[in-house]
């Protein structure tokens, strides 16, 4: 029996996500008296050895230019295979939207149970107890799994990685490929700017910017904290910025190390994309605004005025 754990990646580079699922599956798997292995679907140009330094065994490797766009048909049946195949008893993936799609269908081939948005280490000492959050990260609950294998998505920035400098070997593991289900036609991806999902730091403007005509403020400070942006909702729906910035419960689900809301209400659906951050700075003109309700720093102030203030403040640190 072993942790199985399955690499996220794109454009043939690891994900941040990667590393930390990593780093969780390797310190279960020693929880668990058991080996930590990795699986990886696709051509990548990193080196895959380095997962050695968060505690990786081994890493199978599926080899194909047909795998590095995810098909959930194709990539759910490779990934059972491999499951019986090394006898893997916990499978881990991410909780982003690759591992949010394929952990479901992997855990029903397999007759096994499922929980996702994992936050903290199960404990094993009697059964298998995993802590994770419920209702929009505003509580957690706590799921015993009693079945012989089990399926995990981990919230992303919510385990600290751990570096033990080591080398895993990578070796091919071969299973048969069944036929794609999807046909990739084009991509088209955003290019020079900080994708959401890997930022450590997002600054985030909403409908007190007035206009995107004045989003310079925003992405003058993102520069210089060398952050991803993002918006409000609102913001999004008006057309001031491309949708793919949206974050909250109905756009991209973010967990930063820093979060800093500029003219952001808070209302309830926004926070529920944003309250897993591990620190929240608002900025906002109105005291009464419910975002200061759950922001760890708050500036009551005109954005046009504190905002600049800030980067210029931030600029000259970094220039000492």
């Amino acid at each position: 029996m072993s942790v199985l754990i399955f690499i996220d990646h794109s454009d043939g580079h690891l994900k941040k996500a990667s590393f930390e699922v990593a780093s969780f599956g390797a310190t279960l798997a020693k929880q668990m008296n058991t080996k930590a292995n990795a699986l990886v679907l696709g051509n990548v140009f990193d080196d895959l050895t380095q997962l050695g330094n968060y505690g990786i065994n081994k890493i199978y490797q599926i080899q194909s230019d047909n795998f590095n766009h995810v098909d959930v048909k194709m990539f759910t049946s490779l990934i059972v295979q491999v499951v019986k195949q090394v006898d893997a008893s916990v499978v881990l993936f991410s909780h982003s939207q690759t591992g949010k799609a394929l952990a479901p269908g992997v855990a029903v081939k397999l007759n096994a149970g499922l929980v996702t948005g994992v936050c903290d280490l199960p404990k094993t000492n009697e059964g298998f107890i995993v802590k994770k959050t419920v209702f929009s990260g505003k509580a957690f609950a706590w799921v015993s799994v009693t079945s012989p294998i089990k399926v995990l998505t981990l919230n992303p920035n919510s385990f600290s990685v751990q570096i033990i400098n080591e080398n895993a070997s990578v070796e091919p593991i071969t299973v048969p490929i069944p036929n794609a289900s999807v046909q990739v036609a084009a991509t088209n991806k955003v290019t020079g700017e900080v994708p959401l999902s890997e930022a450590d730091i997002v600054v985030s403007g909403g409908r007190g910017l007035k206009g995107p005509e004045n989003w310079g403020i925003i992405e003058d400070l993102a520069h210089a904290l060398h952050a991803a942006t993002a918006c409000s909702r609102p913001v999004a729906d008006a057309h001031w910025r491309p949708h793919h910035e949206h974050v909250g419960q109905t756009g991209v689900q973010i967990a930063p190390n820093l979060y800093i809301a500029i003219g952001i209400s808070g209302a309830i659906q926004h926070l529920a994309g944003v309250n897993r951050s591990k620190t929240i700075v608002v900025i906002n003109k109105d005291p009464e605004a419910p975002f200061f309700k759950a922001a760890d720093y708050g500036i009551v102030g005109d954005a046009f005025e504190v905002v600049p203030k800030l980067t210029a403040a931030i600029k000259e640190m970094q220039s000492k």
